[in-house]
């Protein structure tokens, strides 16, 4: 039973981010936060950063995240997060959520963006 539990919370993940990815809602939701002041957050690591990022991203590398979060400023502030598949921002949203951020987007794939 533990095994078929776990079976669904991953293919429910997965389809999570497969969904995001074809949600154009969730893009157009995103561009208005950040227009409207959000703080954008790359969550991969900075040499994919390095490599090319949305204008105006802050890096801020998931496994660094707590460490960091003074970067974030209040926790009232709207932040959209986002990685190379939507996973890591998954795991950045769940973080940031558990810490008192609750304007928390998760916009998935860079991708997603355009």
């Amino acid at each position: 039973m533990k095994l078929v539990l776990v079976a669904v919370a991953v293919l429910a993940g997965v389809l999570g981010v497969a969904c995001t990815r074809e949600r154009p809602e969730v893009r157009a939701e995103a561009h208005k936060w950040v227009e409207s002041g959000a703080l954008l957050v790359d969550v991969r690591t900075p040499e994919e950063f390095a490599d090319g990022h949305l204008p105006g991203a802050l890096n801020i590398p998931v496994d660094q995240l707590s460490e960091r979060l003074g970067e974030l400023g209040s926790p009232e502030k709207p932040v959209v997060v986002y990685c190379r598949s939507g996973k890591r921002s998954t795991r950045a949203e769940t973080m940031l959520k558990e810490r008192g951020f609750q304007q928390v987007l998760n916009l998935g794939p860079m991708s997603a963006w355009e």
